[in-house]
Order: structure tokens, then C-alpha cells, then sequence
């Protein structure tokens, strides 16, 4: 069997189920994140590295970049460390990548006109839409993720550790905030999530189609790579500002009712965050984000098209 297929080499048909696509495309994106995570534990400690507004909780400022920051992390806490929070991460794709390309294959068939294409626009708002609703699903699994990111940074501080495991995590989390608190960053993690599958889905999913229906090329590993990276890079520049809001705020302390203690919310973090460190902060961590979303696109569409058509089903 052929390690790279196209849809004129498939395999033996199966049943093209919810689930078979649901169970690929979490297979696909685990795949995707284990290969590129150091890269998201990176951009993460850029985002809060130099927030000001984590001085008056007795955070030292920093401003080392991306290869300081990971050389300082694989120095002073061990290269493991660069896969810190990795389990939560996994637990999230668990429920966001699988919901995520089931629902926007859901909307985009409710978009096709008579000849089964739909148009650039419908294709970036079903992207959009997928992804926030998915993300909101999956919330819970994003802010454990990003509190194990940013404990390493506590400990390097001087500040008592607070968790070492995930269920740990979650643990505390609940008991500091309740249910409800497992949602803090909600909105902008959705509004990230929008973004970015602006770029993941709607633009990998129209430079895929531009490449085989108008420039005529086969449908084959090719044609992911290209449109895999354009969608990493579509999706790095939509998703970083958000990102950067969407880090700050699952990551600042919380008083006793559940509330954050740096910022009243989002419109809050993006003022203090332009107001302290310039309009170039809501962009801290595009390069790490940039090169782990190339690769990361690169990896999970490839897998996800040669494990559907490995096992004879139908591709993205």
C-alpha cells in the first residue's frame, strides 16, 4: 500500500460515517500537535513573558524571544518541558477537531449551489462558525492547557507551584471558579477559534479547490502541502491578536468570587495590553504561531486525506 494516495489511487471503500470523519480528522490533529507542540508552549510563554500587567502580582518582565524563550525553557526546566500541557491539548482535539470538521461540512453542504461549489465568503463563514462553536465546546481543555503552559514560568519566578499533573489542574480550577470558571477566556478563545478556521478550514478548502478545479492539478499530496501552508499562514495572521487576549486572560490570577484579577474582560485586556506595551503586543508570538501552524496544517490535512482515503473514504 502506497504511504501517499490521491483520489484516483484510493484504497478498499468503507462506510464515509460522522464518526469514521469525526475519529480521523482527532487522529489527524494529534498527530499534527505532537510533532509541533514546543512550538505553542513557545508562543505562550512570548505572550505573557512581557505583560505588564503581571508586574503588580510580582511577575519579572521579560523580553528574550522566540529562540531565547525556548533555549531558557529546555535549560532551566528539561526539553520535556516543551510538551507541558500536552494532555489537555490532546483532550481538547479530542472534542475540537472533530467537531470542528464535521460542523463545517454540515454548513458548507447547506452553501452549495446546483453545481456543488459554494464561494469564498460562504466558505470563510462556515469556517468561522465551525470553529468558534467547536472552540466554546471545548473551552475547558484550552484553559487547563494554558495554565500548565504558564506554571513553568511561576516556578522559574519564585512563585509557589500550584498544580503538577491535569487532573490536578482541573481540580483547582473548579474549586477557585466552579463550572463556570471553566470558561473564563471563553469569547476570545471562540473569536481566536473563528479566525484561525477562517484560515484552517475555509482557506485550505478553497486553495484546495482553486489548485484541482481551476488550475487542473490532481488531487494529491501536492495539492495539501500547497494549501496547507497558505491556510497555516492565513490562519497565524487572522488568530494571533485573539490569541494573545485569549493566553492573557485563562492565565491571570483570580480573586475569591471566580473573577479575574488584571483584567474586567476582553475589551479591558486589549486596552491595558495597547496602552502598556504598543499595538505590536496584540502580535507577540506570530513567529512561533506562524511556524507551528504551517507544519501543523501540513501534517493534519496530510494525515487526514491519506488516512480517509487509506481506509476508502472520502477525502476533505
Amino acid at each position: 500500500m502506497a504511504v501517499l494516495r490521491n483520489v484516483d489511487n484510493p484504497a478498499n471503500k468503507a462506510t464515509d460515517s460522522v464518526t469514521l470523519r469525526y475519529a480521523v480528522a482527532v487522529l489527524a490533529a494529534w498527530a499534527a500537535e505532537l510533532v509541533t507542540y514546543p512550538f505553542d508552549l513557545t508562543k505562550t510563554r512570548l505572550q505573557i513573558q512581557s505583560e505588564v500587567a503581571t508586574a503588580k502580582q510580582g511577575f519579572k518582565l521579560e523580553n528574550i524571544g522566540m529562540i531565547g524563550t525556548a533555549s531558557k525553557i529546555v535549560k532551566n526546566e528539561g526539553v520535556l518541558k516543551l510538551w507541558s500541557g500536552l494532555s489537555p491539548m490532546l483532550q481538547r482535539h479530542a472534542i475540537y477537531s472533530g467537531c470542528r470538521l464535521i460542523f463545517y461540512e454540515r454548513f458548507r453542504n447547506a452553501f452549495k449551489d446546483s453545481q456543488g461549489n459554494t464561494s469564498l465568503v460562504a466558505q470563510s463563514f462556515c469556517g468561522a462558525s465551525a470553529g468558534a462553536l467547536s472552540q466554546l465546546i471545548a473551552s475547558p481543555t484550552d484553559l487547563v492547557k494554558v495554565q500548565m503552559q504558564a506554571e513553568g514560568r511561576r516556578l522559574l519566578q519564585g512563585k509557589r507551584p500550584r498544580f503538577s499533573n491535569c487532573r490536578q489542574a482541573y481540580s483547582i480550577l473548579y474549586s477557585e471558579s466552579g463550572i463556570k470558571g471553566f470558561w473564563r477566556g471563553a469569547i476570545p478563545n471562540a473569536q481566536r477559534a473563528a479566525l484561525v478556521n477562517l484560515g484552517d478550514l475555509a482557506a485550505y478548502d478553497w486553495c484546495k479547490r482553486m489548485l484541482v478545479r481551476d488550475m487542473g492539478m490532481a488531487d494529491s499530496p501536492l495539492v495539501h502541502t500547497l494549501a496547507a501552508f497558505a491556510a497555516g499562514f492565513v490562519a497565524a495572521v487572522m488568530g494571533t491578536p485573539a490569541d494573545v487576549m485569549k493566553t492573557r486572560l485563562m492565565n491571570q490570577p483570580v480573586g475569591p468570587d471566580g473573577r479575574g484579577l488584571l483584567y474586567r474582560g476582553l475589551v479591558d485586556c486589549v486596552r491595558q495590553s495597547v496602552k502598556n506595551e504598543g499595538v505590536l503586543s496584540l502580535y507577540k508570538g506570530f513567529l512561533p504561531t506562524w511556524v507551528r501552524m504551517g507544519p501543523w496544517a501540513l501534517v493534519n490535512w496530510i494525515a487526514f486525506e491519506n488516512i480517509m482515503l487509506a481506509v476508502g473514504g472520502k477525502p476533505f
